[in-house]
């Protein structure tokens, strides 16, 4: 695990409560220029940050909220949006306000550019991080890598299983994990679908005979692909009513791994709408160089490779 988390994770920490419990531990984190973590409560007219330390508030004025915000390349609601959620900070000094009170002057500027140096710098591509989901797009997941720093995971690479919108999958402030796509320009990429396991795998879960629950993924002329696990589908004939979305009850009419094919009657669909769940993952190293997903002497060969 890195030393450079995605906001949220450090929180709770001893380590980071230590230092919260008075002005003396809060002194020796600005000796020690120790990234710290709590929670913003305010944020004034001027985008300047009120963040609650315990025995002291702490602000972190407006050009010290995010990389970029003082060249004008960030917009302010990168920091407006940080209210009464964690934020990543170093203190830089401590002051005097209008009525005399101590405060301390963070900068979460600071944090995350130690964060890229030290970091993000370092990744390369099939590198496995610890992520954090921040918001959710038609078109993909945006997630935390560390200190505030947001990657963007494209909706195609979520799972193979196809999916109409990322919050079918996660919701905000989900701790998930996530493969270094591809890096340019500075920009990071992630995937998330080569550690949900391979066709093998997840299928592996499954026997013939069995009626097990899935979610109805795609409707087509020659049949309905309904979705067991998010790297695992099956194709059912299709029932009059049958949408995509719905949940179902499927019973399992044969799996075969040489044609990676999955066969299905649907008995019930139905209309719910399901919490997402803490991912599954399969593989759990720190870096993947390919990812092979179809079985072995299987017709088709399907992999991802990171380089």
């Amino acid at each position: 695990m890195s030393d450079f988390l995605p906001e949220g994770c450090l929180i709770e920490e001893d380590s980071n409560s230590m230092y919260m419990q008075s002005i003396t531990g809060l002194t020796e984190a600005y000796r020690e220029q120790k990234i710290l973590e709590a929670r913003a409560t305010v944020c004034d007219s001027n985008h300047n940050l009120t963040v609650d330390l315990g025995p002291i508030k702490g602000i972190i004025p407006r050009k010290e909220g995010a990389i970029g915000i003082k060249e004008g390349k960030v917009r302010d609601i990168a920091v407006i949006s940080r209210v009464n959620r964690p934020v990543s900070f170093v203190i830089t000094g401590f002051d005097r306000d209008s009525s005399g009170q101590t405060v301390a002057i963070l900068s979460r500027e600071k944090a995350q550019r130690r964060c890229m140096q030290s970091f993000v710098s370092t990744l390369s591509c099939g590198d496995i991080v610890d992520a954090r989901i921040t918001h959710l797009e038609t078109f993909g997941a945006f997630a935390d890598i560390g200190c505030g720093i947001v990657a963007l995971m494209p909706i195609d690479t979520i799972s193979v299983s196809r999916i109409e919108h990322p919050r079918e999958r996660f919701e905000v402030g989900m701790n998930i994990k996530a493969v270094i796509k591809s890096i340019e320009n500075g920009r990071i990429s992630l995937s998330h679908k080569e550690l949900l396991g391979t066709w093998q795998e997840n299928a592996d879960n499954f026997k013939p005979g069995e009626t097990v629950a899935g979610v109805v993924r795609s409707v087509e002329s020659y049949g309905a692909f309904v979705e067991l696990s998010p790297n695992l589908a099956g194709l059912a004939e299709c029932k009059d009513g049958i949408k995509v979305g719905q949940q179902a009850s499927v019973y399992i009419k044969s799996i075969i791994p040489q044609k990676m094919k999955v066969k299905l009657i649907i008995v019930e669909t139905f209309e719910e709408n399901y919490a997402p769940t803490q991912p599954k993952y399969f593989y759990e190293g720190n870096h993947i160089d390919e990812f092979i997903y179809s079985p072995e002497n299987c017709e088709k060969f399907i992999a991802t490779r990171f380089c």
